[in-house]
This record gives C-alpha cells, structure tokens and sequence, in this order.
C-alpha cells in the first residue's frame, strides 16, 4: 500500500557565498521581476490531477472540458432504459459526466455542440458565474473541489462536474488485501469482500461489477467507476450495486457509480458506515435508490451527488431481530441531490423496526426533484422521532407537495397498523424557482397514532415565511404542538 509521503525535515543551509553563482542567482531573479513567471505559478493557481478514459468505453461526444490546459475525459450515463423507455416520464435524455482532482483555484473551459449562451450552474447556493467564451464554449473558476450540474437546458443533456480533492492515499496490485483495479475495462460481475480488504479502483478504470460486503474494516475507494449498466432491472449478480450485510466499519470515498439495477448503495444490518465524496449517475432504471440505510444505524453519507430515478435516500426497516434493528444515527451532509421520479427522503415505509430516530439532514442542495422530497410515512408501530432538517436549499419547478408527515399502513407492511412521528424540526430551509403548489401537508392516523411537536423554523417558499395561516399548509386532524418560528 502507496499513502501520502510524509513531509521531510528541514536541514541547515549554509548561505552561498561564491561570486559567480551569486551573480547567476541574482540575474535569475531580475529575469522572474520583469517576465512575471514565476517557479509556483502551477501551484497557486491550482493543481490538477486527470485520468484516461479506457479502451472499450465510449466518451461523451456531448461537452470536451479542460482544466488548466489538461483535458478531463467525459463518459456518458443512460437514461430510461427498457422496460421504461417510451413511457409518461421524460428525464432530458442521456447526460454526460466527468471527474477530474484538484487543489487551489482552477479554470474549467467547457465547449459543447449545443449552445451554452443560457447555461445554469447548479447548485446556485455555489454562485458558480460562468464567463461565456461564444455560443458554444464558457468558462468558470472553481476555488475549491465541488460538484455541479452544468445545464444549458435544464434537465436536457446536462454534465455532470465533479471535482475532487487530490488522492492521498493510493494502492497497487499485489498489496495485501487489496482487490485492484488498474485503468481499463473489467468484468468480473461479482466482487466479495470479507474483513479487513480494500477494493480499490484507479482512475481510468470502469468496473463491471456488484459488490458484496460482509464483514468488519472494509474500504471501498479510489477514482474509478462502478458501473451496473450492464444489467437489466433487478438482475445484477448481487442484488445491489454495493450491498453491505451484518458489517460494521466500511467506508465507499471517492468513486462514481453508474447505472445501478436496483437500490444502489445498501447497508442492511450493519453499523458504522460511511459514504464520502460518492457519486451516483442513475436514471436507467426504476427501484435504483441511491442510498437505503436497512436496520442500520451510525451512517454517515458526506460530501455526495446524487441522481437516481427513484428516492435518493430512504430510511427502511425491512427486518426485525431480538438484536438492534433500528434505523437510528443517520446524518445525510454536504450533498447535492436530484430525484427525477421520486422522493428525495423517504423515511417508514417499510417500518419493520422498533424506531428510526436520531436523523440528521443538514447542509444539502436538491435541485431537482419530482414527488414530495420530504415523505415521512411509518406504519407496524415503528416510532420516527428527533428528526433534524436543517440549511436546505431547494429549486422548485412547480411541484405539488413539498412535505408530508403522516403514519400510514401500505402495501410494504406485514403489521398493518400505522406508526407514530415525533419531534421533528425543519429549520432554514428554502424552496425557491417555479410556482407551485408546494403543499406541506401533516395529519396523523388515529388518537394513538399521531403526529406530534413539530417545528418549522426559519422555513420559506418562494420568498415567504411558512406560517400557520400560509396557503401552503395543510393541517389534519390528530396532529398535536405545532410550532412555527420565523
């Protein structure tokens, strides 16, 4: 295993006292004054680490970027694929990718056949403001690693940029424990990992596979692409992309995944994981949920993206053990997120867990989304409670229902009797863009099956603070300490 090399010490220096070499060095210097170069240039105006796109994988022939002179290559994401195709949904099409590593400040020059003379950059939180070169090439300045959505169009087409720190830590093959993936093309369909192994995929690499874990101190990392698009819905070799069983301690940093089959990135009974700078290109299917924390609990999802066909993250409890089943812990952070189909969050609706408490959705951009981005919707009796959602950003585009807190029974539940919801509090949050209905809606079940102390703090639609009174509010019976603070 190759890490960061430490920095050396120093060592004295005697000063140069030969004349000659002093006259050199002064000339030098006079030379770097008047010229204006200077020996640091490349690292102050940033450093740029790029990869190749393999043999076999064909490139996006929709937008060519560069960074600091360097190409970045760009690789393509389906959307819609069979069965779904030609149906009532339509998601712009298949849109482009690319990722490239960074430190300081860089320019990114982007050129594309269509016009960019109406680009947006999303996130706007980033105020990311693009110089327009002419019709068809721009450019921007990114000061930090980040991950935007280049749209001349809206959903149409758009790339998807995602800058990342600089790897620090990196492997080679023969390194104990590791299972790596050079540059290239691979295909080995079905990748188990036990305790204590690293799967490690290099920038440059598309891997070809389903992952299985199971077992303690797992790392899946690298600058590689985990691609399932390769099978058709519900028919990957595993069941999900990345399924995490009865583990505990298993960090996913730094790789894109692609066209997942079905759920995505699942823990299913399992505790301590984490999901950083991960990035999720989906769509081609439905059931492909991005992240689904399973009777888990101590889940860390940072610093991600997020488009999926179907909820980018939901909250499930699909089992119940004499062990710890809950769904508690679980802090969603630092991420951007765009659900085409449905629910940003969906928390209950398999609810076969004695709780799922202890919540954490803070300092997220969804920028766009279809069905009610915030659904809290328990059944079988499961207890949903201290709940915190806080320094969302959101871009409307004229949707009915912006959130809904109400106990149900469904067709995902063996228990049919509804659930309870307590404590929850959505502050600093923003819906901003196209006009719409944008009903928040709560209502419990029954007299023992209610919704109770709910907060709304600092909560806005279109400009307007959410009130009591506001006409987006839709208040049922069963529903108990209401509070709303502005």
């Amino acid at each position: 295993m190759k890490t960061a090399s430490k920095t050396p010490q120093r060592k004295s220096i005697k000063a140069d006292t030969n004349p000659v070499r002093m006259l050199v060095a002064m000339l030098i210097a006079a030379l770097i004054i008047f010229s204006g170069y200077s020996p640091g240039a490349a690292t102050s105006a940033g450093k740029v680490v790029t990869y190749p796109v393999p043999a076999g994988e064909a490139s996006s022939s929709d937008y060519q970027v560069q960074v600091v002179d360097q190409k970045v290559e760009t690789y393509m994401a389906r959307v819609l694929d069979p069965p779904f195709a030609g149906k009532r949904w339509d998601y712009g099409g298949s849109y482009s990718f690319a990722n490239f590593d960074m430190s300081g400040s860089v320019v990114v020059r982007i050129t594309s056949k269509r016009s960019l003379r109406n680009v947006v950059i999303r996130p706007q939180s980033y105020s990311i403001k693009p110089t327009l070169v002419n019709d068809n090439t721009l450019t921007l300045t990114l000061d930090r690693p980040l991950k935007i959505s280049v749209e001349p169009d809206g959903r149409k087409g758009p790339l998807l940029l995602f800058a990342n720190p600089i790897e620090t830590d990196s492997y080679e093959a023969g390194d104990k424990n590791v299972v790596y993936f050079g540059p290239g093309v691979h295909k080995p369909e079905k990748i188990v990992l036990e305790s204590n192994q690293i799967l490690y995929l290099a920038g440059g690499a598309v891997v070809k596979a389903e992952v299985l874990v199971k077992g303690a101190n797992i790392r899946i990392c690298g600058r590689g692409i985990l691609d399932g698009s390769d099978w058709q819905w519900r028919k990957g070799p595993v069941g999900n992309l990345i399924a995490i069983r009865n583990s505990s301690d298993v960090e996913i940093n730094g790789i894109t995944l692609r066209g997942s089959s079905h759920w995505t990135i699942v823990p299913k009974n399992s505790k301590r994981i984490t999901v950083r700078n991960v990035k999720l290109c989906n769509s081609r299917v439905q059931n492909d949920d991005g992240i689904n924390p399973c009777n888990s609990q101590d889940v860390l999802i940072t610093d991600c993206f997020i488009r999926s066909d179907d909820d980018c993250i939901a909250l499930k409890g699909l089992d119940f053990s004499a062990e710890n089943s809950n769904v508690e812990r679980i802090t969603v952070e630092n991420s951007t997120l765009w659900c085409d189909r449905a629910r940003i969050f969906l928390l209950g609706h398999e609810s076969r867990a004695a709780f799922m408490r202890n919540i954490t959705f803070r300092n997220l951009d969804i920028i766009h989304f279809t069905m009610t981005p915030f659904l809290l919707e328990p059944g079988e009796d499961m207890r949903l409670e201290n709940i915190t959602i806080e320094n969302i950003r959101m871009h409307g585009e004229g949707q009915r229902e912006f959130i809904r807190l109400r106990p149900v029974v469904n067709q995902y539940m063996r228990n049919k009797v509804p659930g309870f919801i307590r404590n929850v509090l959505f502050k600093n949050i923003t819906l901003d863009g196209q006009p719409g209905d944008y009903l928040v809606q709560l209502e419990g079940a029954d007299t023992e099956h209610n919704v109770q102390d709910i907060t709304f703090e600092n909560v806005s639609i279109a400009g307007a603070k959410l009130k009591k009174e506001s006409k987006q509010m839709r208040i049922g019976k069963h529903t108990e300490n209401l509070r709303f603070k502005y």
